[in-house]
């Protein structure tokens, strides 16, 4: 009896951790229905939740008739709704990607932003507005409608290969050449970009300004239901690698001898990564710091089980894009802020308290 003690130890506290788990991803998903809900009639024109409610119930077609008028259900329907849509998608991708990112290089302070595959994509996005159409007058429609977010995944995924071959050696990856090499990147990702914010014409330059402050604004059901299978496909396909980052957290080595292809596994994590950043990009323009500050907060309340990490990074990541993007479009009425720059505020000082607690933890 007392041999099998340990053993029901470990089944009793694997349970509680399951609950525990079940419990916070309950809470987090109602408290996403509760932030849709708010920013549903929250923003500029303010739209009661019951008439709100009304509003979608006859566009679908189960009510006869509406409160409100039609611009009034138009501005609901096919520009709030798009929307929340896009901030739901691009805050869990951006979230699922930062947790794979601090898997992967097993450091917390890896982030989209910070290692330079938001910017390389917001460069080749950019180069894609600028530059696209002479480069790519002779392709088909169909190819041409894809192009922005193709050229943004391709701008993200060599980025990201970059810092991870000059921050990783012997396979340990070092921390200071991880930010070092997101400071390269980024660097010149800016020098790419203001040449050609240089060269661009007038509407070109309204454009590029979009992807270097980011936006949800302008997004319609069209663009969401283009993008959603790319973003979403690969957000959902990198929560497959939870097992393989749990044991990476054990070394390369280790995971090897657990039965993980390592090289395998890591090539398919960073296109996947380079994918829903390219896409979110795409979509927004550059966002920053919802990857690094999501997670790590998940992290310290949760622990470093990818399992619960992904699951509970993409609510949260959701919930603080659509909150971001509420206040982003009622604190400057009529005008609206770009919703980078406030995650950015916020994201800014967070980064520098992780890097003076890694600090005085002895990280460095």
């Amino acid at each position: 009896m007392t041999a099998l003690d340990p053993v029901g130890n470990f089944i009793a506290l694997a349970r509680r951790q399951n609950r525990r788990t079940t419990l916070a991803v309950l809470a987090a998903f109602f408290l996403l229905l509760g932030t849709c809900f708010i920013t549903i009639h929250g923003g500029a024109i303010h739209i009661p939740p019951l008439d709100a409610l009304q509003m979608i119930a006859a566009r679908l077609g189960l009510v006869t008739a509406a409160p409100g008028s039609e611009a009034l259900s138009t501005i609901l329907i096919d520009i709030r709704l798009p929307r929340i849509g896009l901030g739901i998608l691009t805050g869990a991708g951006l979230a699922v990607a930062g947790v794979t990112l601090q898997g992967l290089f097993r450091n917390p302070l890896a982030d989209p932003g910070l290692v330079g595959v938001s910017t390389g994509a917001a460069l080749a996005a950019a180069a894609c507005i600028v530059l696209g159409r002479s480069m790519f007058q002779y392709l088909p429609p169909e190819i041409l409608r894809h192009a922005l977010p193709m050229a943004a995944f391709f701008g993200g995924l060599i980025a990201t290969i970059v810092v991870y071959l000059v921050a990783t050696r012997d396979g340990r990856t070092d921390v200071a050449a991880l930010l070092l090499a997101g400071v390269a990147i980024n660097a010149i990702a800016a020098a790419g970009i203001g040449l050609l914010t240089f060269l661009s014409s007038e509407q070109e330059l309204r454009d590029l300004n979009f992807w270097m402050l980011g936006s949800l604004n302008g997004v319609t059901w069209h663009h969401l239901f283009i993008a959603t299978p790319m973003v979403l496909g690969s957000t959902l396909a990198l929560t497959y690698f939870a097992r393989h980052l749990n044991a990476l957290l054990l070394g390369e080595a280790e995971a090897r001898h657990l039965g993980f292809n390592v090289e395998r596994m890591k090539r398919l994590m960073v296109a996947l990564v380079a994918l829903t950043v390219g896409g979110t990009v795409a979509l927004t323009g550059a966002i920053g710091f919802v990857g690094l500050l999501v997670p790590h907060l998940v992290r310290l309340l949760m622990g470093a089980d990818h399992r619960t990490l992904f699951p509970l990074s993409a609510l949260l990541g959701a919930c603080l894009e659509l909150l971001a993007d509420l206040v982003a479009r009622t604190i400057v009425v009529p005008a609206e802020l770009p919703i980078g720059i406030l995650t950015s505020m916020i994201g800014g000082p967070f980064f520098l308290w992780l890097l003076l607690r890694q600090r005085d933890q002895g990280g460095w």
